[in-house]
This record gives structure tokens, C-alpha cells and sequence, in this order.
């Protein structure tokens, strides 16, 4: 969450911020009610010292003296009866307000609302030059039997689906790719809990903003996550860290669910967009004058991974108001898919400067500087579904067959070195 008293000291900035958001009067609310709360708190503490006082002083007081301080602390106990529920909800106001309001985008985040207004950074690879009419995953997968949705669809509604086959050995060998290229950059790797207590999702922004697009078991009030983030973030939840141990890198791998909520429509068919799916997620505990450094470092491993998958992609900047409600900055890295002829989302890196270890309350100790908030960054190292669609539509030859990249070919049977229709 915003820190309030950064707030206070410099509103105009936190202003400017938001405004690019579209939410350019949350400031003068968020101040009105602190100014509230503090006006409040201040009073409540002036009346409780005064009963205290007087509580005190009743023992050693005779006659008048002592009904006039009766009457006191009486007078003070229905003041302190009247203004401490009001304390209470001007606490819960303000503190409602701050879970809703999101980061303040980083100045380096471009203007707009929209995937449109990204702004393109870099490019690496041309697009695959083909002698035929490329397939889409979908047809790809149907030919090759080792997508199913239709069964899937049967077996739990839309957007589930069966892998079968040699694409169960690609998915696993996608896992190990990627976790063994992040353990060389000091990545600890990580099955973390993929049900999480509310505290969790709060803490690293998703409650209650994004309620809508998480699954919930309400017997248990535990939370299915859409992303290993939240897990890896709660990890170190309400601990303080040393300076000495950062950056403190995780690769945490899971499956990860999603309602989807407000896409009917968009990409039905297949698996681009799918309610459950599986990733190797980056998750980075470091310092605030570090943090930058480290989001280029964790948008270059990104990169590594796909170029050794042989992957045409660019990456773009994210429009400020297009960004997450935790992050200040994020890339994404869009993959060019043939069968849709257009780059797509394949992973994204955010820096969430102080947002979620303020939320967490995951702190630093820095030497004799005392103890402060660090500074949390995640990036998606592989998204196994989407990455498959890549490597399906990229390396796909006439025949309907799929070359499988060399980089690949250590972590597959031997017998696998591509997948080829059924006969």
C-alpha cells in the first residue's frame, strides 16, 4: 500500500502519479481521512491520559476533591465513548481507501489506459518466413493428438483442457529449462502452496481489488492463487530481512487458476487463455536503491529463456494505466504466434517498488540505518501454455509436424525431438 506519511509530505507528487491512473482525487480523500484519523487519535490520547490521570489521583484525594474527579473521569469516559468508535472508523476508512489505491506509476511508465498505448523497447527475431499456410495451436494440436479441448470442456466447462502425449515430456522439460537457467542466477527454486490464506492475497495486492478473478473456497476461506508470486511474497511475510542476504531470488513453480472474469469472447478457443495453468515464476526480495537494477536483470533472463526456445518476440513498456494495482513498472515480453499473425502477452516482469513488503510488512535491516521497507519484484520466467502455442506455431514444418528447440533436447526422452502427426 501507499505510504500515507509520503503522502502527506509530498501529495502533490503522489497527484501527478495517479492522475495517471484515473484516479486523480483519491490524494485529497486519502489526506482527508488521515487528517481525520490523526485529529481523532490525538484526541482519544489527550482524553485517555487525562482518565488515567485522574483515575490516579481519585485514591489519594479526600471530600470535594475527590467527587470533582469522579465527575471527571466520568465526563471523560462518555467523551472517550462517543469519539473511540469513531476512531475505529475513520481507522477501517482509511485503511479501505489504501487497499483499493493502487502503485504510483514509475515516471518511465508511458502515458495511456490500454495494451495499445505500450510502447514498444526492443525487438529480437524476425518472424518465421513460411511456404504455407501456418496452423493455429489448435488445429496443430488436434493433428498431432496432444490437445484436447473438447474433453476437456466436457470434463469441466471452457477453457480446461488435456495434454496428451510427447507434449507432456515438452511441458516438464520447459520446467527444467527454466529452472535450471535461473538456479545459475542464484534463483532458489520453490513448490510453493498454491491454496493461501486472505493475508496473502492481500498482501501482495490482489484483495481486494482483483477478487473478482480468484477462486475461493469458502469452507476453508483459502484462496486458490492465479500466480506463484503471492506464495513466494508471503514466504518472507512479517519478517526483516538482512541487508547482506539481498537480492533474496525465488523460482517457485505451480498451478495457477484464474476465473478470467470479464474476457467471455476472447481467445475461447484452445489454450491461450485457460482457468488453470502452470508457470515458473521469478520473485525478488532486494533494496529500493536496487530495485531497478534488478528489474532490467530479471526482464533479461526472461529474454534469455525465450531466445534459447528460438522465439521471434519484442518487448514493451506498460502504459501507466494499464499496470497492475502493485506494480510502478512492467515489461511484458510479447511472442509472435503465426497463427494469429500479431505479437501476444507471453510473460511480463513488474517491479513493485515498496508496495507489497509495506502490505507484508517485510522490512530490511540496514546496518546501523536501522530497519526500513525493501523492495518486491516478480516476473514470469516461462507461462508452460503459452509457451507451448509458441513453440507449436513457430517451429511447425507443411507437414503439421514440430521441430523442438536443441535447448530443449537435454531434458527429453531421447526419443523426442520433435512431435509428429498421427498416423
Amino acid at each position: 500500500m501507499l505510504d500515507v506519511k509520503a503522502l502527506r509530505e509530498d501529495p502533490e507528487t503522489f497527484r501527478r502519479g495517479l492522475a495517471r491512473r484515473g484516479l486523480s482525487g483519491v490524494v485529497d480523500e486519502l489526506l482527508a481521512l488521515d487528517e481525520r484519523r490523526r485529529s481523532l487519535t490525538g484526541r482519544v490520547e489527550q482524553l485517555r491520559a487525562q482518565q488515567n490521570r485522574a483515575s490516579k489521583a481519585i485514591g489519594r484525594a479526600q471530600g470535594d476533591e475527590k467527587q470533582r474527579l469522579i465527575a471527571e473521569v466520568s465526563a471523560v469516559s462518555a467523551d472517550l465513548k462517543e469519539l473511540e468508535p469513531q476512531l475505529v472508523a475513520a481507522d477501517e476508512s482509511l485503511a479501505a481507501l489504501l487497499a483499493k489505491t493502487p502503485n504510483v506509476p514509475h515516471e518511465s511508465a508511458p502515458d495511456g489506459f490500454t495494451d495499445e498505448d505500450a510502447v514498444e523497447v526492443r525487438r529480437h527475431g524476425e518472424p518465421p518466413a513460411f511456404d504455407f499456410e501456418p496452423r493455429d495451436h489448435v488445429e496443430l494440436g488436434e493433428l498431432l493428438g496432444v490437445l484436447d479441448t473438447e474433453r476437456g470442456a466436457r470434463t469441466s466447462g471452457s477453457r480446461f483442457v488435456y495434454l496428451l502425449g510427447d507434449i507432456v515430456y515438452v511441458q516438464f522439460a520447459l520446467v527444467r529449462h527454466a529452472i535450471d537457467l535461473l538456479a545459475s542466477k542464484g534463483f532458489q527454486p520453490v513448490i510453493p502452496p498454491v491454496l493461501v490464506r486472505e493475508e496473502a492475497m492481500y498482501g501482495t495486492g490482489f484483495l481486494p481489488t482483483d477478487e473478482v478473478n480468484i477462486y475461493v473456497t469458502r469452507e476453508d476461506e483459502l484462496y486458490l492463487v492465479g500466480t506463484s508470486e503471492v506464495p513466494l511474497a508471503a514466504l518472507r511475510m512479517g519478517e526483516i530481512l538482512d541487508e547482506a542476504d539481498l537480492p533474496l531470488r525465488y523460482a517457485g513453480y505451480s498451478t495457477c487458476f484464474r476465473r478470467e472474469a470479464g474476457t467471455y469472447g476472447k481467445d475461447m478457443g484452445g489454450m491461450f487463455r485457460v482457468h488453470q495453468f502452470d508457470k515458473v515464476e521469478m520473485f525478488s526480495f532486494t533494496t529500493p536503491e536496487s530495485s531497478w537494477d534488478e528489474h532490467e536483470f530479471m526482464v533479461s533472463v526472461e529474454e534469455e529463456i525465450v531466445q534459447r526456445l528460438e522465439l521471434p518476440y519484442r518487448v514493451v513498456n506498460v502504459a501507466a494505466g494499464d499496470l497492475g494495482g502493485a506494480a510502478a513498472k512492467k515489461y511484458d515480453l510479447e511472442v509472435w504466434l503465426p497463427g494469429q499473425g500479431r505479437y501476444r502477452e507471453l510473460t511480463s516482469c513488474s517491479n513493485c517498488t515498496d508496495y507489497q513488503a509495506r502490505r507484508l510488512q517485510t522490512r530490511v535491516r540496514r546496518g546501523e540505518g536501522g530497519v526500513e521497507v525493501l523492495h518486491t519484484l516478480n516476473g514470469t520466467a516461462t507461462a508452460i501454455g503459452r509457451t507451448l502455442i509458441a513453440i507449436l506455431e513457430n517451429h511447425q514444418r507443411r507437414d503439421g509436424s514440430v521441430a523442438l528447440p536443441a535447448a530443449l533436447h537435454p531434458y527429453l526422452p531421447g526419443s523426442v525431438r520433435e512431435l509428429r502427426p498421427r498416423a
